[in-house]
């Protein structure tokens, strides 16, 4: 079985984590497999901690995908030493790392109209 897990940065803030939760609930009724959110800092689960979770579920294959708009230190370093250790870890389980989701071009377009609507 596979599945998604949502990369995020994190904050202090609970309240920040709104939209991401959000958007892992709304992709979880567009997959078969399970979806989940990880973060990098300030926040649980990590992405450790969420791969764990998901070989305890019977998951063979993750795909991470980096809700970040560019693709700077963390995304280049923080992230593939984080999934290097989870592969470490967990060695049964596929890892995969997405591009960030603001450098793919349906993200960029999907921003776009969201900001021309005016939402």
């Amino acid at each position: 079985m596979a599945a998604t897990v949502l990369f995020a940065h994190g904050s202090r803030d609970r309240d920040w984590a709104r939209p991401f939760q959000q958007l892992a609930a709304a992709l979880g009724k567009k997959l078969d497999g399970p979806v989940e959110l990880a973060y990098l800092e300030f926040m649980e689960p990590t992405l450790e901690q969420a791969i764990a979770a998901l070989a305890r579920n019977g998951v063979n294959a993750v795909r991470v995908v980096p809700v970040f708009l560019g693709q700077g230190g963390h995304l280049k370093q923080d992230l593939p030493r984080l999934a290097a250790s989870a592969a470490k870890a967990f060695p049964q389980i596929k890892i995969e790392l997405a591009p960030a989701i603001g450098e793919q071009a349906s993200g960029i377009e999907a921003i776009a109209a969201a900001i021309a609507r005016g939402a």
